[in-house]
């Protein structure tokens, strides 16, 4: 098994912050991507292939929230919840999401073992690592090549493991991905792994893509060595260690959204083209929205409004001061008013705590419509007694 077995090392806190800092921006684009896709989705007119596109373009929307979400991780060090998964059929599910990747000029050949390939990880985690493999593969072929993806049974001694800090000999489910593209020399497959090394111009590409894969599976115990030659192509090899479990079936249920009882919202996000769309969400869920990009204006809106807001929906990260600023003084006039946080940072870890007897919740971006609709039902119909205690 030929690896050069050397990368270099890197920062991971410094790459923890700067994708925190681009993952707000990059989270309101995605919602707004997402979100109009799931519009439209919903029209029932709509021609079959038009619809089938849409559906792409939702997917590619939420393997690339999925690859924010895994930036994130990966400054931090964090390890996804692991499940029993078969490999093989991981493959087989990206397929079509994969042939859209690479686009038309490149021919995609899928070969999944014929045993069940069964690893311990996060199903999305393994999505990645295939979409990012491909991606490259794909940038190495400018003018069309072909892209194959195998899984097999590997045995690892204690010689080969002894070239990976992270391996150990035993028994593996190997994923490979080659392509027929331009190859590298040994000194660009030196360091293919560093963050934000890449050799394409500048504005075309970030080298992250194959860091987050080398992250991925350096955290489930794996390991990845690439064979490549100028000219021949390129192979990327990951070994994952083989589970005795047996395989979990992963489902994902769909739920209609709740309609609301003409409640008013105060929203408030300095992301316009969000906001709107949010709002549209929350009006055709039955609410009552006002709304602003302006926490001054959001507030004096709140000061002058006759009546009661039971909500503000809010995000953490405002013009002027922040969504928690603006929380805290908005409940100073309208008391009976419950926060909704949302933001494009990882966890709820960036909302301070209101003052006890107020109720708060928070939400990622980006979110589905189901997902605004129902938390937001969620802190509507709070009682006054379990009100004191936050929403997560």
């Amino acid at each position: 098994m030929g690896s050069d077995g050397r990368h270099r090392q890197f920062d991971e806190a410094a790459l923890g912050q700067i994708a925190g800092g681009l993952a707000h921006d990059l989270n309101n684009l995605l919602g707004v991507i997402l979100r109009h896709c799931e519009i439209l989705q919903g029209k029932r007119d709509l021609p079959e292939a038009i619809r089938t596109t849409i559906g792409e373009m939702r997917d590619a929307g939420t393997s690339a929230q999925t690859l924010t979400q895994r930036l994130l991780d990966l400054g931090r060090g964090q390890l996804a919840e692991r499940l029993a998964v078969d490999l093989n059929q991981i493959v087989n599910h990206s397929e079509a999401m994969l042939r859209g990747l690479v686009g038309d000029g490149i021919e995609l050949v899928t070969q999944p073992g014929r045993s069940p390939a069964i690893i311990d990880a996060d199903p999305s985690q393994l999505e990645q690592v295939l979409m990012n493999l491909a991606a490259n593969a794909r940038d190495a072929m400018p003018q069309g090549g072909k892209v194959v993806i195998e899984t097999a049974s590997a045995d690892i001694d204690e010689s080969n493991a002894g070239q990976y800090p992270s391996m150990r000999p035993g028994r593996y489910v190997m994923l490979s991905v080659s392509d027929s593209g331009t190859g590298m020399d040994r000194e660009t497959q030196s360091r293919i792994f560093e963050p934000f090394f890449t050799t394409k111009p500048l504005g075309k590409g970030t080298g992250l893509g194959l860091a987050s894969v080398f992250s991925i599976v350096e955290q489930n115990g794996g390991a990845i060595s690439v064979h490549s030659q100028p000219g021949a192509g390129a192979t990327f090899k990951v070994y994952f260690p083989r589970s005795d479990r047996a395989p979990e079936v992963v489902r994902t249920a769909k739920t209609e959204p709740e309609l609301g009882a003409k409640e008013t919202i105060l929203l408030v996000d300095d992301a316009g083209s969000l906001r709107g769309l949010m709002r549209r969400l929350l009006e055709e869920g039955g609410y009552t929205v006002l709304d602003s990009g302006d926490p001054a204006l959001a507030l004096r809106i709140a000061e002058e409004h006759p009546g009661p807001i039971p909500l503000l929906i809010t995000d953490v990260v405002l013009p002027g001061f922040s969504g928690s600023d603006l929380a805290s003084r908005v409940t100073r006039t309208k008391p009976e008013t419950r926060v909704l946080y949302i933001s494009g940072f990882n966890d709820d870890s960036v909302v301070p705590q209101l003052h006890p007897g107020h109720a708060y919740a928070f939400l990622k971006k980006p979110f589905t419509q189901d997902d605004l609709l129902s938390k937001v039902r969620q802190l509507l119909d709070l009682s006054t007694r379990t009100s004191l205690l936050p929403v997560t």
